[in-house]
């Protein structure tokens, strides 16, 4: 273990190991948490890596603790890595005065607006920092890595995905906000983040990047019907422009589901299995 990385605990778990971290971000200037489940099999050798970002307000426990995925990693020889959905205490004036901006809601962009910008560099600290991270110091496959994420951070995995190919070979999400250039929410996140020119917002669309996207591989989505955030996540918009572009897509609209993790929980292992067969075989 790298000196740089400190151990918060550990926990064993289904023949494998769980373990909260944190260290200072070079990317976001500040200390940053990830949580990491260490199937079995990373015992004796190493294993490929699945990323999964939290949504609005969660933290790197969310997830660990409540979709039991831990199960099906340790049946597929996974790893999954959970980072943070924010920096957090960074001293910057307002950052814990709303539920869908700053503390919690990093929503995976790199900020571009002050005061930000100073340390709201989640998209870079997802895709390159951490896991160089994870391969110093966890026995991981960096050749094999994949990604998936809830709410905000399916929103976050589609892009990091469609922009970066070559890195992540599986990619799904549960409920994303797969359009935030036509939500309300999305607009409202991008302009303090990223400015008023709505252009430079194509970049975090997962609906746009896809038109000129070279990801070909399957992607799975699944979305329940009763989600109450149904009318910001807009599927639909993404569906679309995959249909256009011949991007494969299982769009699944679970009936009777909402936004919370009953419905990540009950559709997890689909989604372990969707990694798996790319990332295992």
């Amino acid at each position: 273990m790298s000196t740089s990385v400190n151990i918060i605990s550990e926990h064993a778990c289904f023949g494998g190991q769980v373990s909260f971290h944190s260290h200072h971000s070079e990317t976001c200037n500040c200390e940053m948490h990830f949580a990491v489940y260490q199937p079995p099999q990373a015992k004796s050798k190493p294993v490929p890596v699945l990323y999964f970002l939290s949504g609005l307000t969660s933290t790197e426990e969310n997830f660990i603790m409540k979709a039991g995925a831990q199960r099906y990693a340790a049946e597929q020889g996974l790893m999954l890595v959970m980072p943070d959905t924010s920096p957090r205490d960074t001293g910057i004036q307002g950052e814990n005065d709303e539920w869908d901006l700053g503390t919690g809601a990093g929503f995976y962009v790199d900020a571009t607006m002050a005061p930000w910008a100073s340390h709201y560099q989640m998209y870079s600290y997802v895709v390159r920092e951490l896991p160089a991270i994870i391969a110093e110091n966890f026995p991981a496959i960096p050749e094999k890595q994949g990604i998936f994420g809830h709410s905000m951070g399916g929103h976050g995995a589609l892009v990091c995905a469609l922009r970066n190919p070559e890195q992540y070979q599986s990619l799904s999400a549960f409920a994303p906000i797969a359009a935030p250039m036509r939500s309300d929410l999305g607009q409202k996140v991008f302009t303090n983040y990223l400015g008023t020119k709505q252009e430079t917002w194509r970049v975090y669309d997962a609906s746009e990047l896809i038109l000129t996207a070279k990801y070909s591989r399957p992607i799975l989505i699944d979305q329940g019907t009763a989600d109450e955030y149904l009318p910001q996540l807009l599927p639909e918009v993404f569906s679309e422009a995959c249909q256009k572009v011949g991007q494969p897509l299982t769009l699944r609209m679970q009936a009777g589901y909402d936004h919370g993790y009953y419905f990540v929980s009950t559709f997890v292992a689909d989604h372990i299995r969707h990694h798996a067969a790319v990332l295992c075989e």
